[in-house]
């Protein structure tokens, strides 16, 4: 998630370089959504995810 995150941002600055703005604003946007979905994702998987390793006798 986070790869796709970076990879929508350097598809922005790219854009932004070639004089693309609204393609690369689409790209930002999206960038933002997904880094924000990979922030709660880790943050739940960090909180939760610990219960659930098994314990070896």
């Amino acid at each position: 998630m986070l790869q796709l995150a970076i990879a929508c941002l350097v598809i922005a600055l790219i854009a932004a370089v070639l004089g693309f703005g609204g393609i690369a604003g689409s790209f930002v946007g999206v960038a933002k959504i997904l880094f924000v979905v990979f922030l709660i994702i880790a943050l739940v998987s960090f909180f939760f995810g610990g219960g659930m390793r098994r314990r070896s006798i």
